[in-house]
């Protein structure tokens, strides 16, 4: 299969190791000359890497690094079957790409989107044939981690549906389809782990550490919600769930947090910028958490039924099946269980409960209880 992908940055050029790892023949493109070298001289090092922790050896580098082709002529891209797009997260900006490439691709050519938050729907629009495009959902960084969504938009075909999930799977990655719906799975059921995190911290319940902690010791994520945020960046976190917040027209469950926003503004961007909800300067001492069980069984208890409420609505809407939306949670954002596997475990009647008591207690509609979380209580089913 011939590949081509759109976008030489992290992204465009982990997604071209992927598929060259698999046997595809890739072109790589890019405007830029000098962001195509740095991609090259990148997966130069990453393979040597590789070879160094006995993963692959110099003929499965010479291989790899054979499959792939840097090009800076988007004409170039007119023999793929396949083109993903890994660019600027710009309804306009796609929509001009994908306008241009169609004019070079054959008919039968997929033109896939890589985006985190746009409609699909909305970028199959500039295509004469929309019918050809779907989004492909990698996450970072794309060799590593196994999931991938697979959205179909409403003007999708069957057939290329079909063998998109058939190629992402070839590729030995982890396939959920999603409805095109924001933030489609992953980042549409993960906000409350870091939005209710957010609330607990301005509530005055507990600081920053004794929260990550808590998440950690009791819930076993290997980050927690403040250093998670803080190794993604502050400003792209915040600019997720208020794109979530705005797309599903202004739904209180993905409501922003001021503290986010004004870490954000301040330029406290976490890791990349020195500093976010903790120090990252060499000098700095991490502040030490309240190592109390019971605060922190109330933090997770919290925040995990949130996560479970958010889960059980996107199956209640089916935005995709039981099974992919668990895979999404533990293969995408490495959850130590499957949501709707884990309201099995902790019960059902215990999720309604606890989401009852906060909303009793609060009064606010973010804290809703899912119709089928509650249906399936009194049926006393599981979704398992």
């Amino acid at each position: 299969m011939n590949v081509g992908i759109i976008g030489s940055g992290t992204m465009g050029s982990g997604i071209a190791q992927v598929a060259a790892t698999s046997g595809c023949k890739v072109k790589l493109y890019d405007t830029n000359q000098d962001a195509l070298d740095k991609a090259k001289a990148a997966l130069e090092k990453i393979l040597l890497r590789l070879i160094e922790k006995g993963r692959i050896d110099s003929h499965e580098k010479t291989r790899i690094q054979s499959n792939i082709s840097y090009v800076d002529s988007l004409k170039a891209l007119a023999d793929s079957n396949l083109t993903i797009e890994a660019i600027i997260e710009n309804l306009d900006i796609k929509q001009k790409v994908f306008s241009e490439l169609e004019s070079y691709v054959a008919d039968d050519c997929i033109i896939a989107s890589n985006t985190s938050s746009l409609s699909i729907a909305s970028i199959a629009a500039a295509l004469q044939k929309p019918e050809r495009c779907v989004g492909i959902h990698f996450f970072n960084p794309a060799p590593l981690m196994k999931l991938v969504e697979v959205i179909p938009a409403i003007q999708t075909s069957k057939a290329v549906l079909e063998t998109s999930v058939q190629t992402i799977s070839d590729w030995k990655k982890v396939v959920a389809v999603a409805k095109d719906t924001p933030g489609f799975i992953v980042n549409r059921v993960a906000r409350p782990f870091y939005g209710e995190s957010l609330r607990i911290y301005e509530e005055g319940i507990a600081d920053f550490a004794t929260i990550d902690w808590s998440l950690k010791t009791i819930g076993g994520f290997r980050m927690g919600p403040f250093e998670l945020m803080d190794f993604i960046g502050n400003d792209v976190n915040y600019t997720v769930t208020e794109t979530v917040f705005t797309a599903f027209y202004f739904d209180p469950r993905y409501k922003p947090a001021f503290t986010q926003k004004r870490f954000a503004e301040a330029g406290y961007l976490g890791r990349k910028s020195g500093k976010g909800y903790y120090d990252y300067s060499e000098d700095a001492t991490k502040p030490a958490p309240i190592e109390n069980t019971t605060l922190a069984e109330k933090i997770f208890n919290r925040v995990i039924v949130m996560l479970i409420n958010e889960a059980a609505d996107a199956l209640f809407l089916n935005i995709a099946s039981a099974e992919d939306i668990d895979n999404a949670m533990t293969k995408g954002v490495n959850y130590p269980k499957g949501l709707l596997a884990w309201a099995d475990e902790i019960g059902i009647d215990l999720c309604v409960n606890a989401l009852d008591r906060l909303y009793n207690e609060y009064h606010e509609d973010r804290y809703r209880c899912s119709p089928l979380l509650r249906k399936m209580s009194r049926e006393h089913k599981t979704f398992f």
